[in-house]
């Protein structure tokens, strides 16, 4: 059909084309099959360094290639062949991602599609920054963020001027055709959602992102209304907002909504459309997903609180071990002295018990901060599987039915049992969030011999306690069950689950030296089988009898070094009861000095933590290479030394009179048989 267009009309309209390429900060360009230029903008040259004299309709591919290689751009070589090269490869152009180092050090990120009826489009971004910030820490995701937004509202503002090109393009007959069709092509190749919406709130325009969007075919959202196309939840939340851009101001906003069974998340920006006397034509939405962003800040924000419980309950640890050391201390003495006083004792007793419990308190949360190394032992596990049935009891719903089995009481398996049992804990509360509306939970133990199934927990083959917890819940679907030990990795709601979980008890099976392995069928429950190595009945200690320790004693002199007074009180009675004499010191450079002076001192009892030029590790070290025969025992509420040796073991605050003699008692040297 010929262009009825008046030309100044068509001139006007591709000036307002051109104009709304040249707003963006990429460089485009744009040649038909016969290798020749339709179209580009200014960008397109800044960013290639290419003169004016290039950036007209028909130029030949050739050219600019030729101007290229004049200039060197390609390094040293045959310039005929290196012509001949490029002008092969864009005959047979091939979609492509690549970058690409200017000689002026910028790195360009080059994109390059076919067109359907031949030729080629390509983008040019300038991604130098971007390369950039992504060599940096992870810390500064922010500010990358910052940056991936600032340069999102970039493209938003260019697309607003694109749109309004493509609407007045409309009316150009099929000279321009062409023209709109690649438009098009390029607007729905970029990432974005775009739509317009006049100002009855009637969508006029919609690319397909933003179709897809809204789960509609493409086209179906031209002629809707804005409640129609969002839904009634997602309209309570833009309303306002678009009541504001109708009224024409600019406004950006977050919103969130059900996709396919699925929370997602948005970031829009409304940029009303001004007529020539003033009056706000209607909006362009420019929208992008948020989702893993939100996600990762959830993340982020719940690693945050792990690492402050860790930092904090490090920080407390060994004031209130030492609290506890006195309350301990003074109320085992308070009982020692009046033995036959049941009124006495009716009030002793719960508050030792509840002192030991805070104690217990203590060292979990640092296990579970990962503050404390694991301690692994022997575990009942029969006995540990009917403690954690009834405590788990108590927090389940009635609707929930929970049956625990080891028929095998003489089950032991090797880990530290505060983790073990947090973890069994973790696999009960997720097995009871499957479950909303009740359901059977079962935990069962077993002893295995794993040879060539092994390396279904990726294990040595051996003997192993298998301990299974399993559900009736919703089940999990392959995707997740793929993803489901991966740190903070989680399908529920933002602000429920940190997804930590899993992982942390997936890591400690394996620094256990077992496996696990995780079954489930959506609609049909989910099973968590771990194994850890099984291992005899752990031999108690037999504690020596207090008389005979104190005997052993044998008057031996002990120095006492401890900074708080409070302790060192309660420590020395001790001592003394066991009978020794004892002489104190408030920090390490004190007690070098008594150990220099008093030739008579057989057992040095130091805090590890002290204020000072040395802690206790560093004083038993310099007492060793003075006095190598000099017995050292070292106590401490908390030690922040990873990896320390253990050798002077240390006596954990809060301790009883009979663990520090068993602990003075190992020190003696060992008869020779």
């Amino acid at each position: 059909m010929p262009n009825t267009a008046p030309p100044a009309e068509a001139n006007r309209c591709q000036e307002m084309l051109q104009t709304g390429l040249d707003l963006l900060d990429q460089g485009i360009s744009v040649f038909d099959g016969a290798l020749r230029l339709v179209a580009w903008n200014r960008p397109f040259l800044e960013l290639l360094d290419f003169p004016e004299h290039l950036a007209r309709v028909g130029t030949p591919f050739a050219d600019f290639i030729r101007y290229n290689v004049d200039r060197g751009e390609y390094g040293p070589g045959d310039p005929e062949a290196q012509l001949g090269e490029r002008l092969a490869a864009a005959s047979s152009f091939q979609a492509h991602i690549r970058e690409r180092r200017r000689p002026n050090g910028r790195l360009l990120l080059l994109r390059g599609e076919p067109l359907p009826n031949g030729g080629f489009v390509t983008l040019y971004s300038d991604v130098t920054e971007q390369r950039y910030l992504e060599h940096l820490s992870e810390h500064q995701n922010l500010l990358l963020d910052e940056k991936v937004r600032r340069r999102t509202a970039q493209l938003e503002n260019a697309n607003a001027n694109l749109r309004r090109a493509n609407a007045e393009k409309e009316s150009i007959a099929a000279a321009l055709g062409r023209s709109e069709a690649r438009l098009r092509l390029i607007n729905d190749t970029i990432p974005i959602l775009i739509g317009y919406v006049d100002h009855q709130e009637i969508y006029q325009y919609a690319n397909k992102g933003y179709s897809d969007w809204y789960g509609l075919p493409e086209g179906r959202v031209t002629g809707r209304s804005v409640i129609e196309v969002t839904g009634p939840e997602v309209y309570a939340q833009v309303s306002d907002y678009v009541r504001k851009a109708l009224a024409g101001q600019q406004v950006s906003y977050e919103y969130h909504m059900l996709r396919q069974g699925r929370q997602v998340f948005a970031h829009s920006t409304l940029v009303p459309e001004i007529g020539n006397r003033g009056e706000t034509l209607g909006f362009f939405v420019f929208s992008h997903e948020i989702t893993e962003q939100k996600r990762m800040q959830a993340a982020l924000l719940q690693a945050q609180k792990m690492e402050a419980i860790g930092q904090l309950t490090g920080g407390l640890a060994h004031d209130f071990n030492n609290l506890l050391t006195v309350i301990i201390g003074n109320l085992a003495a308070l009982r020692d002295q009046r033995p036959d006083d049941p009124a006495l004792a009716d009030f002793v007793d719960p508050a030792l018990q509840s002192a030991r419990r805070g104690a217990q308190l203590i060292k979990r949360l640092l296990s579970f901060s990962r503050q404390q190394p694991l301690e692994p032992q022997a575990i009942a596990i029969g006995q540990l599987i009917d403690d954690l049935g009834r405590l788990i009891r108590r927090s389940l719903p009635d609707t929930i039915s929970i049956n625990t089995r080891c028929d095998d009481p003489t089950l032991f398996a090797r880990a530290d049992p505060a983790q073990l049992e947090s973890a069994l804990l973790n696999f009960a509360v997720n097995a009871r969030d499957a479950m909303p509306d009740g359901g059977r939970l079962d935990i069962a133990a077993s002893h295995v011999e794993l040879g060539e199934d092994a390396a279904a927990f990726d294990t040595p083959p051996g003997n192993y306690v298998c301990i299974e917890v399993s559900d009736t819940g919703c089940g999990m679907d392959e995707n997740t069950l793929a993803h489901a030990c991966e740190p903070f990795f989680t399908t529920k709601r933002l602000g429920l689950g940190s997804g930590l979980g899993l992982p942390m008890a997936f890591g400690f099976i394996r620094q256990s030296g077992g496996g696990m392995r995780i079954a489930s069928t959506p609609g049909a429950g989910t099973r968590v089988s771990i194994v850890l190595p099984a291992t005899p009945a752990g031999s108690p200690l037999v504690a020596a009898d207090e008389t005979e320790l104190a005997a052993s004693a044998c008057g031996e002199l002990v120095l006492l070094v401890e900074d708080d007074s409070n302790v060192r009180q309660v420590v020395r009675q001790q001592l003394i009861d066991l009978g020794h004499p004892v002489i104190e010191a408030e920090d390490a450079d004190q007690a070098l000095t008594m150990v220099a002076q008093i030739p008579d001192i057989a057992i040095v009892v130091s805090d590890v933590l002290m204020p000072g030029s040395r802690n206790g590790r560093q004083l038993a070290e310099a007492i060793r290479h003075e006095h190598p025969r000099m017995r050292i025992v070292l106590m401490s509420g908390y030690t922040d030394e990873d990896g320390a040796p253990q050798e002077p073991p240390i006596l954990a605050k809060p301790f009883a009179r009979q663990e520090l003699a068993m602990a003075l008692q190992r020190t003696r040297p060992k008869e020779k048989e």
